[in-house]
């Protein structure tokens, strides 16, 4: 891999923080006693889960290659952010990764976008490469997230995010909603 200089970066400001950080997320090892303790331990709830692989996602791509991968993901709020839990399940994605190198715990940092063509190509132009992404899970072909390569340079990963008009039914929902 070509070593970026920081005179070859431009030096563009990359405002992806200016509205705040929208989302934190973890990387554990098991979602389902893991969601069950943040909401038993600290109210956190309720969760919607959803399998991100083929067919909700139906674009995925990894270092620029398209792929298939695998993971489960439980979504809540913790106040105004949103919290993402995620459990690797299979093939080669930003997690495993993670989890190989350090074990499992916070991830990245979401942050919103409006123009994720644009964002990413800012980002990249940054000396950011985008590591992962998927794209079109909402139920209207939206929604978008990339993952950069920042942790060198700020200690995590950013992913922006283009979050879908709509979502999809979760596949469960916990606790379970009472009818």
């Amino acid at each position: 891999m070509k070593e970026i200089r920081v005179s070859d970066v431009s030096r563009e400001k990359l405002d992806f923080l200016d509205n705040g950080v929208a989302q934190i997320a973890f990387v554990v090892k098991d979602l389902d006693a893991t969601v069950e303790q943040y909401y038993k331990r600290f109210g956190i709830g309720p969760w919607h889960f959803y399998t991100y692989g083929k067919p909700l996602v139906p674009r995925m791509t990894r270092n620029g290659e398209p792929t298939d991968y695998k993971m489960r993901v439980a979504l809540s709020y913790l106040g105004p952010m949103r919290i993402e839990l995620i459990e690797q399940v299979e093939g080669d994605t930003v997690y495993q990764e993670f989890i190989e190198k350090h074990g499992y715990g916070i991830h990245h940092i979401g942050v919103l976008v409006d123009d994720m063509a644009g964002a990413v190509n800012r980002a990249e132009r940054a000396g950011f490469r985008m590591t992962m992404d998927g794209a079109g899970f909402g139920p209207d072909d939206d929604g978008h997230y990339a993952y950069l390569d920042t942790e060198d340079s700020i200690g995590t990963t950013i992913e922006l995010i283009s979050r879908p008009k709509r979502r999809k039914e979760p596949e469960k929902v916990y606790p379970p909603q009472q009818e």
